[in-house]
């Protein structure tokens, strides 16, 4: 197939959530993968493996769609010969992604400096919780300690006394998302320099980019913002309304939308002069926003909808992840596809949000059983001959 990234092997050292949606994407756009675990397997293959509602066969939702599109190989990185393997893996390899915390690439002697030594166009990444230098650097973290750490939670939620992690993991995802983007920069750059070098994500630099101008407002006037719900410090009409059957959210950025709904609405208690600006709806934002409240309580989600679209006013149902997943653009997209268990049975997961017009889309093939590739990858990759396999296999070497 014509991936974008065919080419490009990948050896992946990753676990729980930040490394593998890193590699995940990458293989998604067709870099070959390459998943290097530990003998007993990598932790996340033991979440929901035995939920009888999430899980196909003893593999969990977790890892189905997190190592979609990767081969296995199980290799004990703590031994001498295991970690010889590893070492002529890199000698073919284009990138090496991990996210242990930091430190432990030194001890596992997997850390940037050794592997350059053995292949000098070698990308590697780590993704750690506060980066891999600095004060900071040896604190744990997970997606939430990321989150509240960055500052986000604190704006999240309705009011200051409960804060408010975002619902998704975006402490996990983001470090995730700029581990692409930097071992894609480092790739670039490599056609030019034919060197390789190390990409260093920290899940708490990523959470303070994320911040982006709201940060900058708060260098200008030194105030803290706090948390104000569905609603925005700025825009109104901007928040969400209950309706017969659900909610939906309407965004008013310019005062031509403001002008569209108000014909849409027919509600005296909104026609007044000063509201026709942003400055003044502003001023009386509180009633504003229960005016629309009580009014769209009157008729269904759908209903509203139709009329808004109509009037080209920016809105949109809180969708249920059921609603969400059945949505018709985000089908005709090819956001949801077939995700395969080894065994052949398949459920649904999330496509890739990356359409390039020339290359093709993965066929996402099925996240790997523990070992699944280690045969015909050392054969194949390494020329090794059955004997030296059957030998490391016996050692405990490999599984």
């Amino acid at each position: 197939m014509n991936n974008a990234l065919s080419g490009l092997r990948v050896l992946d050292l990753t676990h729980m959530l930040s490394g593998p949606y890193c590699t995940m994407i990458l293989g998604d756009m067709g870099a070959e993968m390459i998943k290097v675990e530990p003998i007993a397997g990598e932790g996340t293959r033991k979440l929901l493996a035995t939920d009888p509602e999430h899980s196909i066969d003893g593999m969990g939702a977790y890892f189905i769609t997190l190592n979609r599109n990767k081969k296995s190989i199980a290799i004990d990185l703590k031994s001498e010969d295991g970690l010889a393997l590893f070492y002529s893996l890199v000698e073919q390899a284009d990138i090496v992604v991990n996210n242990y915390a930091a430190g432990v690439p030194e001890k596992l002697k997997i850390d940037y400096p050794r592997l350059a030594e053995i292949n000098p166009r070698i990308i590697s990444c780590s993704i750690t919780g506060f980066g891999e230098q600095g004060p900071g650097a040896k604190r744990p973290a997970f997606d939430q300690v990321a989150q509240a750490y960055g500052g986000g939670m604190s704006i999240t939620g309705e009011d200051a006394s409960q804060p408010m992690r975002a619902g998704i993991p975006i402490g996990d995802l983001g470090g995730g998302m700029f581990g692409v983007m930097g071992i894609l920069s480092a790739v670039i750059e490599r056609y030019q320099s034919g060197r390789g070098q190390h990409v260093d994500i920290s899940m708490l630099d990523a959470q303070i980019s994320l911040l982006n101008y709201m940060a900058t407002m708060h260098f200008m006037s030194g105030n803290n913002p706090h948390p104000i719900g569905n609603s925005h410090f700025v825009h109104v009409p901007y928040n969400s309304y209950p309706t017969a059957d659900g909610h939906l959210v309407i965004c008013v950025i310019t005062d031509n939308f403001w002008h569209n709904l108000k014909g849409l609405l027919h509600c005296e208690a909104l026609e007044k002069p000063e509201y026709d600006t942003q400055p003044g709806r502003l001023a009386d934002k509180a009633f504003i926003d229960t005016t629309l409240a009580d009014i769209f309580r009157s008729q269904s989600t759908a209903y509203w909808m139709e009329k808004l679209n109509a009037k080209r006013i920016p809105a949109a149902p809180v969708n249920t992840f059921s609603q969400a997943l059945n949505d018709e653009q985000v089908l005709y997209r090819n956001m949801v596809v077939d995700l395969a268990h080894p065994n052949g049975q398949t459920t649904k997961g999330p496509g890739c949000p990356i359409k390039l017009s020339r290359s093709e889309e993965s066929a996402y093939t099925p996240a790997p059983l523990l070992g699944q590739d280690t045969q015909h990858i050392l054969s194949e990759m390494l020329a090794m001959p059955d004997d030296e396999i059957d030998r490391l296999r016996s050692n405990g070497i490999i599984a």
